[in-house]
């Protein structure tokens, strides 16, 4: 009788994460037998069961102990009943056994970005539904530079410079890059910068002000995988090689800590273990579903009749002679041209992705219409719209530059004579405009968000191996489309992605995100409350709308029949052509079949040092010697002084910074430059000036300045200038002031402009926060009392004893010091409205129209406004703030509770930008402010109820002045369009 064999028993470790799965096996000795880490494109219970079978094939019939780790794994686990461990135990437990001296580790997987603080308590910071800053978020900007994620990661190996990207949001990100690659950056410049992005969203996003020590581990794929992504990690955290640890596992580290927590746990045959979880693939349930789109062939051959009815005439280019007229749109992630004939029938068309490179198409595509062309055909005009255009019109020398709603205002009239609203929802951006007497009024556009656009059934269509059109076709007939509800397209991956996990097919999901869209664009975009808020004849364009799902989903939510015009992926382009022909130009000066033939393109980025703006530009090089230089804000790149129209933001910043301090003999006080401290400076200064302080300014603001403090930023939501004070703070600290003071101000002034004078939360109370979250201010004197600027005596009673306790300065110098700011404040503020007065006079005098920035006082910061007030000046505007003109009107009830200083000053401001006819007013909003929440419709109101435009330019991060453009451009076109009346 033989021995029986001793057959060992194996650890295995699964960590199925959001977009791959890792199977870790080992032997006894905790040496490795196999491992695998593959996508499993949400086909989780399959993928894992396919894995396991590979594993079967190495192991033979060993038996198994078994855990299950992962933000996916759970289901899988409890369908299965196989045990789950919580990854941040699975990674502690891996990290500790390799790595014992780790202070902390950052893991980036597909959708998941998580931080495990060693060092102290164990804890672990993690991403919520928002898949920015992860590997999910690589995937998406690699498409969107059309090249692969490994081609991304070496580009990225050769960049020349760094790029502002905002890195809260993978949406938002892409409203960064898109205008970078438009106007011709370079791609190695645009791969770092991405990366750049995603340590910044890791760092901010979860650090939340907790040190991540001195020795960090890097563990998920991206960080396994991207080269690019590990040097921009360990630059920014100033790490060296011994301690930026990069582990050989760190792509399965998870699955391997699973592994090695094994022991105690049941033991399975290798062979149940695979049935368990292959019979679990079925295990699926169908969640919250929702009408379907059509329900017979019949009806949607119904629709589709309908919609191609409205088809301009086609004429053949090989046959036709005469006159032509080319339109460009150069969009943000697609280029469209059309030539049109004598008839506005189309002779040519061109749609398709600009690859990055929008010159280029535009080269091969224009020497495509000219050897169609061949001699009988005379272009007589040609226009470009899109956020491309200024590039487009500069390299091929087109005739026209127009603004985008102006284009498709004019192609929309071509079809509906009597349209009242149009609705454009292109690849990321999304223009809303209703038409009042043959005129665009109002506009909407989306901001720092794509949310409700195309470019998110793309990216999703192609994650799941579909092209756009395949995918959107799925899901026209299924009888029960997912709810994925109308939040953030970024939010929506992981409903999607729960959704796969409950059993929806692929149809189901494409029809739930046509329906999501149109929610977002109604209710997020829109804010229509029905169909009537929009108009009776609407005319629907952009290429989303090509997507008859999408298409029929808008009609089901208005419950009426729009109009969409068969081009209406090309509507821009054929807009801009017919308004080329509409201009009956005698002779184009677009670059001729034979100058096409010498065509050359270059671009170069550099930063410009002309101005403390330091914008970062594209110098375009063409043949011949023409150049154009983008990404200014203003014309002095272009060897040009900026223009020396009125610019009373610019005005008021220069006065702030120019307060410096004197030395005194008490010393340094440092003062943090922004949220409040742009309506108080000049009070303070004449405080602590009066009282022998030197006062010292914190640099102006940058992003190197937020950089610095990033890392003790504790909210992701709270706004950008807040954001910002905890890199003004460190300046100080870095530059050798010991005392820095910043105080609590609940109330703001009282101008008797409101029912109240409070100071918004995040003003009032920013301090404590800072003093909370910095450490490094351990080692200097923070001073952050309590005052109330509104009551003078009481704050110079309060003032006296703080300050006779910190300093021991008599009450009397402290109390002859508060009279001294009072007096400085009350100039200033004088001084405000007599430039005000001076500038209107100006703009009168001259014939300039007149345009109110109304916002915060912080907003005239430029690295916030990001040279929105010299953009606007640039368009020939005078340009005057909100608080050098509110005091001209009386107090007036409001709708809404108006016990906010600043915004009691935009009502008040708006009320009378109504009652001068050469006044327009735009409102700048930071984006996530609760509070304008309330104040945009509330201003809205009271412009349209005055006959004016209501204009509002939401700022963060995002340093594209893209929708900034179109919407100027658009009040401008608008205000004439009335003025010719």
């Amino acid at each position: 009788m033989t021995e029986p064999v001793n057959i060992s028993i194996v650890k295995i470790g699964i960590d199925i994460g959001s977009t791959t799965v890792k199977v870790i096996v080992l032997d006894e000795t905790d040496t490795i037998l196999y491992r695998a880490y593959e996508r499993h494109f949400s086909k989780v219970r399959e993928k894992t069961g396919e894995l396991l079978k590979r594993a079967a094939n190495v192991l033979d019939e060993r038996k198994a102990r078994i855990l299950i780790t992962g933000s996916a794994g759970l289901g899988v686990a409890k369908s299965a009943e196989l045990p789950f461990i919580q990854e941040v135990f699975a990674t502690a437990k891996a990290v500790k056994t390799y790595f014992p001296k780790t202070d902390s580790v950052i893991e980036l997987g597909g959708e998941d970005a998580k931080i495990i603080f060693f060092k102290g308590s164990l804890e672990e910071r993690m991403n919520g539904s928002c898949a920015g800053g992860t590997g999910a978020f690589i995937d998406q900007m690699a498409t969107l530079l059309n090249v692969t994620v490994e081609e991304l990661d070496e580009l990225s190996q050769h960049f020349e410079k760094i790029y502002p990207i905002a890195s809260r949001c993978g949406v938002f990100a892409k409203t960064d890059i898109q205008p970078i690659l438009n106007q011709g950056g370079r791609k190695e410049d645009v791969a770092a910068s991405i990366y750049q992005a995603v340590v910044d969203q890791t760092i901010a996003g979860l650090t939340q002000g907790r040190s991540l020590g001195e020795t960090v581990v890097f563990l998920g794929g991206p960080l396994y995988y991207f080269k690019g992504l590990r040097t921009r990690f360990t630059e920014t955290l100033h790490l060296d090689e011994n301690h930026a640890v990069f582990p050989e596992n760190g792509d399965c580290f998870a699955a391997l800590g699973a592994a090695l927590s094994t022991d105690g746990y049941d033991i399975f045959e290798l062979s149940d273990i695979q049935k368990r979880i292959e019979e679990s693939v079925d295990d699926t349930t169908h969640t919250n579903p929702m009408p379907p789109l059509f329900t017979t062939q019949e009806e949607y051959d119904v629709f589709v009749r309908r919609h191609n009815s409205n088809e301009p005439p086609k004429t053949d280019i090989t046959r036709y002679s005469g006159d032509a007229w080319l339109g460009v749109d150069a969009g943000s992630t697609t280029t469209k041209l059309v030539l049109i004939d004598e008839n506005c029938g189309i002779l040519y068309s061109y749609y398709g992705s600009n690859q990055g490179n929008p010159v280029g198409i535009v080269l091969a595509e224009l020497k495509k219409i000219y050897g169609l062309a061949e001699d009988r055909i005379k272009i007589r005009g040609s226009a470009v719209t899109g956020y491309g255009e200024d590039l487009i019109r500069n390299a091929f020398d087109m005739d026209i530059g127009l603004v985008e709603t102006i284009a498709h205002y004019r192609a929309a009239r071509h079809f509906n004579p009597d349209v009242d609203f149009i609705i454009d929802i292109g690849g990321q951006d999304m223009k809303c405009f209703k038409i009042r007497n043959g005129a665009v009024d109002s506009i909407f556009l989306n901001e720092a968000c794509s949310s409700g656009c195309g470019s998110f059934i793309e990216t999703f269509a192609r994650a799941l191996g579909y092209e756009i059109e395949e995918f959107s076709r799925l899901g026209l007939f299924v009888q029960h489309p997912v709810n994925l509800g109308s939040r953030c397209t970024v939010f929506m991956n992981s409903s999607v992605k729960q959704s796969q996990r409950d059993g929806a097919t692929v149809a189901e999901i494409s029809a739930g995100l046509s329906i999501s869209i149109v929610k977002n664009a109604v209710y997020k975009v829109i804010r229509a409350a029905s169909a009537d808020d929009l108009g009776k004849h609407i005319v629907v364009q952009g290429g989303t709308f090509k997507n008859d799902a999408v298409l029929r989903s808008f009609e089901q939510e208005l419950e009426r029949e729009v109009t969409r015009p068969v081009i209406a992926g090309i509507s821009g382009a054929y807009g801009a052509a017919l308004f080329a022909k509409d201009a009956e130009l005698k002779n184009s000066a677009l670059l001729t079949r034979e100058q096409l033939e010498s065509f050359t393109h270059k671009a170069r980025p550099i930063t410009c040092g002309l101005c403390t703006n330091h914008c970062s530009l594209t110098v375009n090089t063409f043949d011949n010697g023409r150049r154009f230089v983008s990404g200014n804000r203003c014309s002095r790149p272009l060897g040009k002084q900026k223009t020396d129209l009125p610019n009373l933001a610019k005005w008021k910043y220069d006065k702030l910074r120019s307060l410096t301090g004197v030395p005194g003999p008490r010393g340094k006080i440092g003062i943090p430059f922004g949220l409040n401290m742009f309506e108080n400076l000049a009070f303070w200064h004449a405080f602590f000036t009066k009282l022998g302080f030197e006062v010292i300014q914190s640099p102006e603001s940058s992003r190197a300045v937020y950089r610095l403090g990033q890392h003790t930023i504790p909210s992701d939501t709270v706004c950008y200038p807040a954001k910002l004070m905890h890199g003004h703070v460190i300046s100080l600290i870095n530059d050798g002031v010991d005392t820095i003071f910043y105080p609590c101000l609940p109330y703001n002034f009282d101008e008797g402009a409101g029912d109240n004078h409070f100071n918004c939360p995040v003003v009032a109370y920013y301090p404590e926060l800072l003093a909370a979250n910095i450490s490094e201010l351990a080692n200097v004197r923070f001073l952050d009392p309590y005052f109330g600027l509104h009551r003078p005596k009481d704050f110079a009673k309060r003032a006296a004893a703080y300050f006779k306790k910190e300093f021991g300065i008599p009450e009397r110098e402290t109390k002859a010091a508060a009279l001294s700011a009072y007096e400085a404040y009350e100039k200033y503020k004088d001084e405000i409205r007599a430039k005000g007065e001076e500038y209107i006079r100006f703009a009168r005098v001259n014939g300039h129209k007149i345009l109110v920035m109304a916002g915060r006082p912080y907003h005239i910061d430029p690295e916030i406004g990001h040279g929105i007030d010299e953009l606007a000046v640039s368009y020939g505007f005078v340009l005057i703030s909100e608080d050098s003109i509110s005091h001209l009107v009386e107090k007036q009830p409001r709708k809404v509770l108006n016990q906010w200083t600043y915004q009691s000053r935009l009502y008040s401001a708006a009320r009378y930008v109504c009652t001068q006819a050469d006044m327009e007013l735009i409102q700048l909003v930071s984006f996530g402010c609760g509070i304008d929440a309330i104040t945009t419709d509330e201003t809205r109101d009271i412009l349209e109820a005055g006959g004016k435009l209501y204009t509002q330019i939401k700022i963060d991060e995002i340093t594209n002045l893209g929708a900034v453009k179109i919407r100027l451009r658009s009040l401008i076109a608008a205000v004439e369009a009335r003025e010719r009346k």
